[in-house]
């Protein structure tokens, strides 16, 4: 037990390194060996104990990271602060069921393997990160690959990848600097292991990043196709507790009028302002809609906002309207909503939960991948929490597009690291179908991003301003956008082969 005890400890390390690897700390060299502690720690353990060191990493690595969960529901959801750090605590537990899968699925493989961990965990790695992003509506946040998000040489595979090859490669180095660690106790209990195959993994490993950073090199270096397009962003940083309140309607609405008014000297060709920008159900009958669209039609610069729309059936979506020429031109509601943010699942079995959210009642998705059109340019309007799900993100481009839009609302979240959590996923849905990205965010971030990731500009958070930035559109169709996970799906079924395959079976 004392033995374990140092090995759990090991493991929470490993968790904690992860934390600093995600923005805003950004430390992303930590990634690359954050886990060859937890690597060494499970060597040699049973089966269920590698499990329990699994559960002990992946707590801290995932409190660590959505810890800020709690201030939307203790803020904005009406719950004390115990009560929401425990929901916290329960998201993180069921999280970190995955990563006490990976190791005891790793732990009862390597133990009876002759392949060296770092051909046997990037695999299973990959497999078990993408079960997590799509079961149970899926929950992505964390994915390791995001960790990645400013490093633009080694991100650029995910046009090929999505974001679970660059967690392979970074899972694939940690496994195969705690091979170099841990050759000699395995020579100890095997005396016939074959060096030759750790050798051969080296070797395939140092291919894949040198052919990972040559094609990054690459890509950076491409003059994209395309043209200038100039875009407005509008952060009018309304305090989330004022924003549903019927006294606050005008300050709202006027405070983007007078910031878009401000924007329209600088002739962008689009504005965006954010998620439910406007306090209300978007109708063309409102006075405050009417006066919009009469700025629009008189300064012919279209504007792009988030509102709650209710449709014929009457029921309600978060939607995204472009009015151009004093109409609205293009109407997308949300497909992939919030559970217990903008519906309740499974509500006979959790009728004892309110909404978080203040908008009215539930919101029902939508199922349009539909594009909106500026002149000959397209685009798609990705809200909020849907710029986490690469799946969802490239079903808007598979028949063409040439950039972007998220519309977001993460003052939910504070000045906690969530919304730079949240921006920085943007750059790797920007990477993935070679899109530049256009984020207006309520209290921040806002900003740009090109179709390689790059920054262009951004904002602080809780900032009332307009930012302007010139991007270049790509109409480029990429192998990730024609074919999605193919990277994730070839893990998995690799993963199979290894477990179905073993020397002997293992015993728990």
């Amino acid at each position: 037990m004392r033995g374990n005890g140092t090995k759990y400890v090991m493991s929470a390390f490993s968790g904690l390194m992860l934390v600093f690897a995600f923005a805003p700390y950004d430390l992303y060299g930590l990634a690359w060996v954050a886990l060859v502690p937890f690597f060494l720690a499970i060597e040699g353990m049973t089966v269920g104990s590698s499990a329990k060191a699994g559960f002990t990493m992946g707590m801290f690595y995932f409190f660590g990271t959505t810890y800020w969960i709690y201030h939307s529901m203790h803020d904005y959801g009406g719950m004390g602060l115990v009560t929401s750090l425990i929901i916290v605590m329960a998201l993180a537990a069921y999280l970190s069921l995955y990563t006490a899968a990976f190791a005891a699925l790793y732990a009862a493989k390597i133990k009876h393997t002759k392949l060296p961990a770092l051909l046997v965990a990037p695999a299973l790695w990959v497999s078990l990160e993408y079960l997590r992003s799509y079961f149970l509506t899926g929950f992505p946040w964390s994915t390791l690959g995001y960790s990645q998000w400013n490093f633009l040489s080694i991100i650029q595979i995910a046009d090929i990848t999505g974001v679970y090859g660059i967690s392979f490669l970074i899972v694939a180095v940690n496994a195969a600097v705690a091979d170099f660690f841990l050759i000699r106790r395995r020579t100890r209990r095997m005396p016939l292991y074959p060096v030759s195959y750790t050798v051969a993994g080296y070797v395939c490993l140092a291919v894949l990043l040198a052919a990972s950073f040559l094609y990054g090199s690459y890509r950076l270096g491409q003059t994209r196709p395309g043209h200038p397009l100039k875009v407005t962003v509008v952060q009018g940083d309304i305090d989330q507790g004022h924003k549903w309140d019927g006294r606050y309607e005008d300050h709202v609405f006027n405070t983007y009028r007078r910031l878009t008014m401000g924007a329209i000297d600088q002739t962008p060709n689009l504005i965006v302002w954010p998620e439910s920008a406007l306090p209300f159900a978007f109708s063309e009958q409102e006075p405050d809609v009417r006066e919009l669209e009469a700025m629009e039609n008189s300064s012919h610069i279209p504007v792009l906002l988030g509102a709650v729309r209710q449709r014929s059936s009457g029921d309600f979506a978060n939607s995204a309207f472009l009015i151009s020429r004093g109409r609205p031109a293009y109407i997308y509601d949300k497909i992939h909503l919030v559970p217990f943010g903008e519906y309740v699942p499974l509500k006979k079995v959790f009728f004892f939960v309110n909404k978080l959210s203040d908008a009215i009642g539930n919101f029902t998705p939508g199922d349009d991948y539909t594009q909106g059109g500026l002149g000959q340019d397209r685009f798609a309007t990705l809200i909020c929490y849907e710029m986490v799900f690469p799946g969802l993100v490239r079903k808007f481009f598979t028949t063409g597009g040439d950039f972007m839009v998220t519309i977001t609302d993460d003052t939910w979240f504070g000045r906690s690291t969530g919304p730079y959590q949240n921006w920085s996923m943007a750059a790797l849905r920007a990477v993935e179908n070679r899109k530049p990205v256009v984020r207006a965010a309520n209290s921040g971030i806002s900003g740009f991003f090109t179709s390689s990731g790059q920054v262009i500009k951004s904002t602080g958070l809780f900032e009332r301003k307009t930012l302007t930035a010139t991007i270049m559109t790509d109409s480029t169709l990429t192998f990730y956008t024609r074919f999605g996970d193919l990277f994730a799906y070839l893990s998995i079924l690799t993963a199979l082969f290894l477990l179905i395959f073993s020397d002997e079976k293992s015993s728990f």
